[in-house]
């Protein structure tokens, strides 16, 4: 069986198989689209890393140019209204930009991915690599929804087999799965998200597989995790603005082409700004016939990072991260190693954050833009990934007096599944002669969010890090789900219904609905979504 792990990130993707002959991971490079990072991870022996830039760009009616080509011809600072980047952000975020037209058809953050992938896909036939299973690493608190869309696209490219797993959890996994007992903490800083995953293995030889009982089966479990909406991307429009604001100019005053231009020095000088104390960058502004430099330190880049709330963001995650380890007996000493993961991770302030929690002896960069896909092929040696829910779950209910939206719990999360909803819920039709039951269910999460103000003078006068629940349904387009067909039909102010929810170890939520006015069971554990 040949099996593809493909790491679909913001900035950079990367797609890796196990090597036949030595059954270890192997990075792909495919052509003029990949792009090489080389690195020594701290040894005499430089790396070639292939990835593949997030870029698309839409050449002709039907015609994309992808990866490092967009990149290499800086073709989005020629026609930045042709191309895309992070278009998975907008995907994993459940949040979706208005569409573009461009010659007469219309392109979508969702469009834009799936070509994407379904290009890389096609660079594996061209390299005749004919996957039976794919396994597809995702952030943290991605919604169902963006998982959903992955199992999709996994039919459409007529994969036998498709997996999901966490990016930082799939780190963690190439790690410790080759060290049973360990406990390791993964740290991921890539261009969208922030994510961390604590993850402990054992071996599990008393699990028996399809065909016999081996000693060198692992089962791993995942004991916390935490995650943030921030990342590289970020820390470039957060560049900019800085310089911006520093010359008395705005992203209006220097146009779309301008701001592209800005944007790729600000990447050219966060990358260099992990080597050096100061970097410098030309550019030419288009829209004024003016040549300008951008220099940026160290110190500024902290500054920018501590100012925008990236670092409290960090400190948020890493002590969430820690008190849930700490509530099932597990202090901070208790964590083997702490693997920094993303390119955003080799910026300075990032990785001396992480070590002043952990000590400098027990934090490594190991593989920052591979350790993903590589760990992500683990699962093909793992029995089992013991791990929990990250949202809640709820209701949402419409109180028509209040005018006001309100929520009814189901699952709680950090619940290990499977698990059952602690009590049912009775019922009542909301209009005379209804014949069907339809509930609106979806996940909760604690989303954070920066705001950052200032005066005339650019200014910065006050700095905060707003948290509120942010609702998202499990079916798209808010549309709530058919839970039972009632017969005899409804009748208002009677008691109608009483139903109960578990999810299975599959993930799969299930309902169980019995009708209180015939007795009869409309559906027992009838599947309502699958929770990735």
């Amino acid at each position: 069986m040949t099996t593809v792990a493909i790491d679909f990130g913001t900035s950079n993707t990367v797609v890796c198989i196990l090597n036949p002959d030595t059954q270890t991971p192997e990075t792909l490079r495919f052509g003029e689209i990949s792009r090489i990072f080389k690195t020594n991870n701290g040894s005499e022996n430089i790396r070639e890393i292939p990835v593949v830039p997030s870029l698309v760009f839409v050449k002709s009616p039907g015609e994309l140019i992808l990866g490092e080509k967009v990149r290499y011809q800086r073709l989005g600072q020629a026609q930045p209204d042709r191309f895309f980047k992070a278009f998975k952000r907008d995907l994993a975020a459940d949040f979706q930009p208005p569409a573009r037209n461009i010659d007469g058809e219309t392109y979508t953050s969702e469009s834009v991915a799936e070509q994407f992938i379904k290009t890389i896909w096609k660079q594996l036939s061209q390299q005749n690599i004919q996957p039976d299973k794919v396994i597809f690493t995702l952030p943290v608190g991605a919604f169902e929804r963006y998982l959903d869309w992955f199992g999709d696209l996994a039919k459409f490219l007529g994969v036998a087999e498709v997996k999901l797993i966490d990016e930082s959890t799939a780190a963690a996994l190439g790690y410790a799965v080759k060290r049973p007992g360990s406990l390791v903490l993964v740290v991921d800083c890539g261009g969208g998200t922030l994510d961390l995953s604590l993850v402990r293995t054992a071996p599990a030889s008393s699990v028996k597989n399809s065909q016999s009982q081996s000693p060198n089966l692992i089962r791993a479990e995942v004991l916390a995790k935490s995650d943030a909406c921030v990342g590289g991307e970020d820390i470039d429009i957060w560049i900019v603005e800085d310089y911006l604001r520093q010359i008395g100019s705005s992203r209006a005053e220097v146009g779309g082409v301008g701001w592209q231009n800005l944007l790729e020095i600000a990447e050219k000088l966060k990358i260099q700004l992990s080597q050096v104390n100061e970097a410098k960058e030309s550019w030419f502004d288009d829209e004024n016939f003016m040549s300008y430099d951008l220099v940026l330190n160290q110190d500024k880049l902290e500054e920018i990072l501590e100012s925008r709330q990236l670092l409290e963001q960090l400190r948020e995650a890493l002590d969430e991260l820690l008190n849930i380890a700490q509530a099932k007996g597990i202090c901070k000493a208790d964590i083997e190693q702490v693997l920094l993961v993303g390119g955003t991770s080799l910026i300075p302030a990032v990785s001396n954050l992480v070590v002043s929690y952990f000590g400098r002896k027990k934090v490594k960069t190991d593989l920052p833009f591979e350790a993903v896909a590589h760990g992500a092929l683990a699962l093909t040696e793992l029995v089992t990934v013991d791990d929990y829910l990250r949202h809640s779950y709820a209701i949402r209910l419409w109180e028509p007096y209040a005018k006001v939206y309100s929520y009814l719990p189901i699952f709680c999360k950090e619940m290990k599944y499977p698990c059952q909803s602690s009590e049912e819920l009775t019922l009542q039709v909301a209009i005379e002669g209804q014949r069907e039951i339809r509930l609106d269910i979806g996940e909760v999460a604690e989303v954070s969010k920066a705001e950052v103000i200032f005066n005339e003078q650019g200014q910065m006068t006050s700095s905060l890090l707003n948290k509120h629940s942010d609702f998202r349904s499990l079916e798209s387009h808010h549309q709530e789900v058919c839970v039972a067909h009632l017969d005899p039909p409804g009748v208002l102010g009677i008691d109608r219904v009483s139903v109960s929810f578990e999810v299975n170890q599959r993930r799969v939520l299930l309902a169980t609905v019995r009708d209180l006015v015939t007795g009869k069971v409309l559906v027992d554990k009838g599947a309502i979504a699958k929770l990735q």
